[in-house]
């Protein structure tokens, strides 16, 4: 609780003193954004008179227009970029009319100068904090965004020659956390109903051995064993740093507008399959009980015999940002055990774009 609040005060300090640098630009400063802002509005107006006129070639070389038709399209595509520099210009220029008259107390700040802070950099434009002033061209085609994703669960291990009803370790007690940092690519350059989902993440994947017991390191092999004394807690982690890769299928929402255009997945149904492989950079054990009426905790870290190569299987189905997500570990938990054990999970992920 003490780092959350100290990284909470540093960040809120930080972005105070931006917000107020932001206030003190002086009026030549203030004028040199404008002009900049000007340059970057004819940038951006041409930019999207040329990916149009692409769209109307495509359209033309697929016959979907006759050729009278694309000439006719591309002239109105040409009068409405003219028209939109022409009049965006204006603004800007009467902004600085406004300054040099008034001694640069007038407020710049609009949708084309303003400091934003975000989580991911998602769809979604709503989800941009205001803060202060910048003066960043908003890009026409995001074909790669990203997004902060959080999962946990249940967890479990499929043992050779058992189903789940007769697991080793409880069902309810056992579970996993998963944290992490996603991109998301469109495949395709016109549509938007495949994605490759990537990045990294950190998977915490616990077991709480049944019947009193826990893990034992006996230099062939890693075991369970009934404990001297009985135990309140008897808890096996792991944790690894992977590597997911999935593919992601399902309908978008395309949202055009004059300056930009997005595909838009937050209202609908999203199904990724794929896969993962990384690094097991922990395992450790925590015990808890009583003797001669003293309550110990134990916490016990060291290799145990598991693999340090982790790699498997996992996907997810979803709606809006929650999605049900499973992943099952295709390599076993321990090295030279005579029976195999793979880690199992089910449960929520959250993808905060």
């Amino acid at each position: 609780m003490k780092i959350i609040t100290y990284c909470t005060a540093i960040t809120v300090w930080v972005l105070t003193m931006v917000s107020a640098q932001a206030q003190e630009n002086n009026l030549a400063d203030d004028i040199a954004i404008l002009k900049a802002a000007q340059e970057q509005i004819v940038t951006e107006e041409k930019q999207a008179l040329k990916n149009e006129v692409e769209d109307i070639n495509q359209r033309l070389e697929k016959d979907e227009v006759s050729l009278t038709e694309a000439e006719q399209l591309k002239g109105k595509a040409a009068e409405k970029r003219a028209l939109n520099i022409e009049n965006r210009l204006a603004i800007i220029d009467n902004k600085i009319a406004l300054l040099e008259r008034n001694g640069g107390s007038e407020n710049l700040a609009d949708d084309s100068e303003r400091v934003v802070l975000s989580i991911g950099s998602g769809d979604d434009e709503d989800s941009y904090i205001f803060l202060g002033k910048k003066n960043k061209a908003k890009k026409y085609d995001r074909r790669t965004t990203s997004a902060f994703m959080f999962a946990f669960g249940l967890n479990n291990a499929i043992t050779e020659g058992q189903s789940l009803d007769d697991s080793d370790f409880k069902i309810g007690g056992s579970r996993f956390a998963e944290i992490g940092w996603a991109w998301r690519t469109r495949v395709f350059k016109n549509t938007n109903w495949l994605r490759v989902k990537y990045g990294f993440s950190f998977q915490f994947n616990g077991l709480k051995p049944t019947d009193n017991r826990y893990y034992v390191d006996t230099g062939d092999q890693t075991e369970l064993q009934e404990f001297r004394l009985d135990l309140d807690k008897s808890k096996f982690r792991m944790d690894n740093l992977v590597f997911p890769v999935h593919f992601e299928f399902g309908p978008s929402e395309k949202i055009e507008k004059d300056e930009y255009f997005r595909y838009n997945t937050y209202n609908k149904i999203k199904v990724g399959l794929g896969g993962y492989a990384g690094f097991n950079l922990s395992s450790r054990q925590k015990l808890k009980y009583s003797e001669d009426g003293e309550d110990v905790k134990e916490k016990l870290k060291a290799s145990y015999n598991t693999n340090n190569f982790i790699y498997g299987l996992s996907g997810y189905i979803g709606w809006k940002g929650t999605a049900i997500y499973v992943k099952y570990d295709l390599n076993t938990i321990f090295k030279d055990n005579p029976i195999d054990q793979r880690n199992v999970s089910l449960g929520l992920r959250f993808d905060v774009d």
